[in-house]
């Protein structure tokens, strides 16, 4: 089988959504994830602090730099993450279309090479 990583998009700009909406998003995740668990194709997931919290590593002249913060600045950040494991495209982008509607976030679906 292969490994699909969904990609969670978070906007960059404004307010997370009130407490009472975070519940219950965090409630369709959390039932998401069961039952992606309970079909056997989740194998790891994981929410990521924002970009500010990142340090970028850059080889240059035979050296590597280290910098605080994205790599690229934008709209959009990689907010979080799942990995599972699929029979074919098709499957994955169900659980895309599932995750997305948990989340109320664009999910990207891509195959692990």
């Amino acid at each position: 089988m292969k490994q699909y990583l969904l990609a969670v998009i978070e906007p960059s700009q404004g307010d997370p959504p009130p407490p009472a909406e975070m519940q219950k998003i965090m409630e369709r995740v959390a039932a998401y994830e069961r039952s992606a668990r309970e079909a056997g194709v989740w194998v790891f997931s994981g929410g990521l602090f924002p970009p500010s919290t990142a340090t970028t590593l850059r080889p240059k002249d035979g050296e590597v730099l280290v910098t605080d913060g994205p790599f690229v600045e934008g709209k959009e950040h990689l907010g979080g993450f799942t990995i599972i494991q699929c029979e074919d495209l098709d499957a994955a982008l169900e659980w895309g279309r599932r995750c997305a509607e948990a989340t109320t976030l664009p999910v990207e679906v891509r195959p692990f090479r």
